[in-house]
């Protein structure tokens, strides 16, 4: 706790003299280094305690100017060491404000009574017209998102969770508005109830009210020209900008929202982006993109997806060149709990897991194409598994993690083969079995509900699954090797069905146990039970293990691993690898064929391919 001393007479007549004014110059507390010269036309209000003011503050590249208050009103206000604060439209009210800082042409800021700083209210996502399903916080990650809006109609979980949320949100809300150390904020109007962390800049907003900006130094957060930001919280190294309109939101670590963007009673995760559309009780998991004017994302919930403009959802047509976003959807949801295949590609991940909007007690088949002729729907099973798209989006997504280490609150999974994928695989596998069994090998079409699977389709399906699975057999087995814990799972926790909450995999026996221990009050903060996603993740090796082992018996029809087995599964891990990247050579080929590649881009490509002999052992 620092230490301050009253102003001296000489130090007030210094001030007086430089046309300060205070409503009572015994609230005017000072740092006892302080002096008063830098000091020019100040009106004092209030408690007032000011630290030392020494150092040159860079206000533009190579243009310094000394720290200290000019032209400005304040009232009940702390600030920090060599701070510069200059040109105060209105006045700064009830605030406190850090070291280093850099405050010019502002209207007002100030804290006003009841403030919340946007932590506390609860917003209806998935459907726009709901009671609201997730509460607003600071360390809201997806999972704990996902978490509430899935299992919204528990009452007694959503009690317990609202009471664990409450109890964080009161305890870290703050007496007045602060600004953290080494702040830029300039050429902005009102900044109402908002908590402003360190390192962040602020350069031409219209409003921030009810906020909470979540920046620091290894990520700090940018709010641009223009921009109205009301009852949202914001995370680290984010970049909000060019009039983007924002209420009721939530933005996660490392988005960038921008040019007009409008969203309300939104969620954005991880390394999402967003230009030029809008958004209404949207669910954007990490690695959410929209980037047209006309796409509205509302009542979805949407994660490794690439929202193009209209009914175009996925850019696909540039799948080798470098202008690809890709298409590795984890499932878009609607606010029935449904999901949709979407009109162009299904990606990796948006195997369209769960039911088809048509069909809500259905499943659906994994990786596939839903191409319309005219009337007809025409599935093509797995045939996005030997794309160039998905091993480009399989290769770029980790790259594409912008986050510092410091600010990873939401989990990422990016593993395109798991217990989660290759169970839906598995199941498809199944359908087209039944199918097939059902019909006739000498069927030249099946149908699946209202769509149309061609004979060709269906064989290739098989083929292609069968390779996934071979692929995620050995390169299972092969990390079981390397990391030394081959054998009998310790645990038999993960044998059962696997589900994806926003990126974090797991079995769903310990989403269930996370529920009762929740229900049975043996969480005693949300921090327990954001710790309880941690921990989860942290085990993914041995839960996958275990569902994994077992799957390995049973394909090769084992009692156990033994040397000549494995021997057996690498051997078919290699074949299947290979000819996985032999599909994916033809999809390229075929693309540059159509012209739409230059020779140096398919090339390049090729390149890589070659390489992926590499990973072999």
């Amino acid at each position: 706790m620092r230490d301050y001393r009253h102003l001296t007479e000489d130090e007030i007549s210094v001030l007086e003299n430089n046309g300060c004014w205070a409503e009572d110059w015994s609230k005017v507390m000072v740092d006892e280094a302080f002096r008063p010269y830098n000091f020019h036309r100040v009106m004092f209000y209030g408690d007032i305690r000011l630290g030392k003011f020494e150092k040159m503050v860079e206000v533009a590249k190579g243009f310094e100017k000394h720290s200290g208050i000019n032209d400005a009103t304040l009232r009940n206000v702390t600030v920090g060491d060599d701070c510069l604060i200059e040109k105060v439209g209105n006045f700064i009210n009830n605030y406190t404000i850090g070291s280093n800082c850099y405050i010019s042409n502002i209207s007002t800021l100030e804290t006003r009574e009841g403030a919340s700083y946007g932590a506390g209210s609860t917003i209806s996502v998935l459907n726009e017209m709901g009671d609201g399903n997730v509460t607003l916080f600071r360390e809201l990650n997806s999972q704990l998102a996902a978490f509430m809006v899935k299992h919204n109609r528990d009452k007694a979980l959503v009690n317990r969770l609202h009471q664990l949320i409450d109890d964080e949100v009161r305890v870290s809300t703050p007496e007045r508005g602060i600004i953290g150390n080494s702040v830029k904020i300039i050429n902005t109007k009102d900044i109402t109830n908002t908590v402003i962390k360190g390192d962040c800049e602020i350069s031409g907003c219209a409003r921030l009210n009810e906020c909470t900006i979540l920046s620091s130094e290894d990520a700090p957060v940018f709010i641009g020209t223009g921009v109205i930001c009301e009852n949202s919280i914001i995370c680290d190294g984010c970049s909000i900008n060019n009039s983007v309109k924002m209420q009721d939101c939530f933005v996660g670590e490392a988005c960038q929202i921008t040019n007009g963007f409008t969203a309300e009673a939104s969620l954005f995760f991880a390394n999402s982006f967003m230009a030029n559309g809008e958004a209404c009780a949207a669910f954007c998991g990490p690695f959410s993109a929209s980037h047209h004017k006309s796409s509205l994302l509302i009542g979805g919930q949407f994660s490794f997806y690439n929202a193009g403009s209209n009914t175009n959802f996925s850019n696909h047509a540039y799948k080798m060149g470098p202008l690809h976003w890709g298409t590795l959807e984890r499932g878009t949801k609607t606010a029935s709990g449904s999901y949709i295949l979407m009109p162009a590609t299904i990606g990796a991940f948006s195997v369209c897991f769960g039911k088809l909007m048509h069909h809500p007690d259905t499943r659906c088949l994994p990786f596939s194409y839903l191409i319309a002729y005219g009337d007809t729907m025409y599935l093509v099973p797995g045939r996005n598994i030997t794309t160039v798209g998905l091993y480009r989006d399989i290769k770029k997504w980790p790259k594409r993690d912008k986050r510092s280490k410091q600010s990873k609150k939401s989990i990422i999974n990016f593993d395109w083969l798991s217990p989660f994928t290759v169970g839906e695989i598995m199941e498809g596998i199944e359908i087209l079995k039944a199918l097939r069994s059902a019909s006739g090998d000498n069927a030249t079409t099946y149908n699946f509900h209202e769509y149309v699977i061609n004979a060709s389709s269906l064989n290739k399906g098989l083929k292609y699954y069968d390779i996934a699975l071979r692929i995620y057999m050995g390169a299972v087995l092969k990390r079981a090797q390397k990391e030394g814990y081959i054998g009998r799972p310790v645990s038999s926790v993960g044998k059962g069905k696997w589900i994806d909450l926003s990126g974090l995999l797991l079995p769903e026996s310990e989403e269930t146990r996370l529920i009762d221990d929740i229900k049975n009050g043996d969480m005693d903060n949300i921090q327990q039970v954001l710790d309880r996603f941690a921990d989860i993740n942290a085990k993914y090796r041995d839960y996958r293990w275990a569902w994994s082992y077992q799957l390995l018996l049973d394909y090769y029809h084992l009692e156990e691993l033994d040397e000549a087995a494995c021997d057996r599964i690498r051997e078919d891990y290699v074949k299947a690898r290979r000819a996985w990247i032999a599909e994916i050579r033809k999809d390229a080929e075929k693309e540059y064929q159509m012209g739409d590649v230059e020779q140096e881009v398919y090339e390049d490509f090729l390149s890589k391919l070659d390489h992926e002999i590499d990973y072999e052992n």
